[in-house]
């Protein structure tokens, strides 16, 4: 044997004129669900069709609402009910809803995720007392306290003022905001604690250059959450205000309801202009909502 032989290269591939990629190819072995795709076509069902027949009675004629098939399009669509809306004060409302929504979001990210990251990093007794102790306001309804909140709001002269709606809806906001970031913070590796510690960071280092950063979809999360309870709510400011001044959009579908009648249609479209900015929100956010959904950053 030569020695060029003995320098030659092995080939070790396939052999040439064959495919590799066969070898490489992934099947997927799952199988059709039938009962899953017909149940979310039922779900869909569920949330389109309302959403439609909303929009779809806010573009008919006042005296063609009751007798208007929901299913069925508008014969002759009109935007005055719109119009009848935007210069019913909706400016003015749409205004207090979204300061009352930014202030709850801004008031329950400021105490919940230090609380939550105290809550997860400190083996304390008191710390784990005081954590179950806060999440007893899951179990507590709003209904069963209203009256002790409206001798506290009256006591505080609050009473009539957005701050009687913000400070409420944050604090029934918080236990589940809790609960959510407690559960984020969780899957964070320790190791990450332990490389910053050894780098000599303190704990505010630790939360602001840790934990905030990895923990914003469970942020995302909680800001939705927070907002929707601010935005969505109607026991509060029902109960804690009487004027028109921090009135929300809640209470300005009492416009259109009269002792003679209501004006559906305009009812309706003051629900769908109410309903787009959250929508707006949702939209931006809903990729770090999921994530924090599934985990630390969706991963």
């Amino acid at each position: 044997m030569s020695h060029d032989t003995l320098q030659r290269p092995v080939r070790t591939g396939p052999a040439p004129g064959t495919d590799p990629a066969p070898r490489r190819r992934k099947h997927w072995s799952g199988r059709a669900n039938p009962l899953a795709g017909l149940g979310s076509m039922l779900w869909l069902a569920v949330v389109v069709v309302p959403v439609y027949a909303m929009i779809s009675a806010s573009l008919t004629h006042q005296s063609e609402a009751l007798g208007h098939n929901a299913l069925k399009p508008p014969s002759h669509p009109t935007l005055d009910n719109y119009d009848t809306v935007l210069h019913n004060g909706f400016g003015h409302l749409l205004w207090n809803t979204v300061l009352a929504a930014a202030a709850v979001v801004a008031i329950v990210l400021v105490l919940c995720v230090p609380l939550s990251y105290v809550a997860v990093r400190t083996r304390s007794i008191w710390s784990g007392a005081a954590f179950r102790l806060f999440l007893l306001g899951v179990a507590i309804p709003a209904q069963a306290v209203v009256v002790p909140l409206y001798l506290m709001i009256a006591k505080l002269d609050l009473y009539d003022s957005l701050l009687a709606i913000i400070l409420p809806t944050a604090a029934f906001a918080m236990p589940v905001s809790v609960l959510i970031l407690t559960g984020t913070l969780r899957d964070i590796s320790e190791d990450l604690y332990e490389a910053m510690a050894l780098d000599g960071a303190s704990p505010t280092r630790m939360l602001f250059q840790l934990v905030v950063p990895l923990a914003k979809g469970g942020i995302s999360t909680v800001v939705v959450y927070a907002a929707l309870q601010a935005w969505n709510g109607l026991l509060f400011p029902l109960i804690f205000t009487q004027s028109d001044g921090p009135r929300v959009l809640t209470l300005g579908l009492f416009n259109y309801v009269s002792e003679f009648g209501v004006n559906i249609p305009a009812l309706l479209a003051s629900v769908v202009l109410s309903g787009v900015p959250i929508f707006v929100v949702y939209l931006v956010a809903r990729r770090a909502l999921v994530g924090g959904l599934m985990g630390v950053g969706g991963k």
